[in-house]
């Protein structure tokens, strides 16, 4: 059995580079679930549908779950509903940002 908060831990490691904060921390890690021992599944979202990072994303995002012990599939399926919102920063990221 895969330690998601690991993985969630392991995904805090993925900046925005237009933001400069982690992905976790600006609310777009929607769900990560271990529907089958080592598949580890994670639903998120970006900050606009045409993000141009969309792709690197993906790949940043698959890569940091894979050095998470026991993990050996990675899916990442990309949402907008529902679509972000600052609100979904959480305090320190809003606060931090002046939000």
């Amino acid at each position: 059995m895969v330690d998601l908060n690991k993985v969630r831990d392991e995904l805090k490691t993925v900046i925005d580079p237009e933001i400069g904060v982690n992905i976790v921390d600006l609310g777009l890690i929607y769900d990560i679930s271990e529907p089958k021992p080592g598949q580890v599944n994670i639903k998120m979202t970006l900050t606009t549908p045409e993000c141009p990072l969309h792709e690197g994303f993906l790949d940043a995002v698959e890569g940091a779950a894979v050095h998470v012990t026991g993990v050996e599939y990675v899916k990442v399926d990309v949402v907008f509903d529902p679509p972000w919102n600052p609100d979904m920063m959480n305090q320190e990221t809003r606060h931090a940002l002046g939000i």
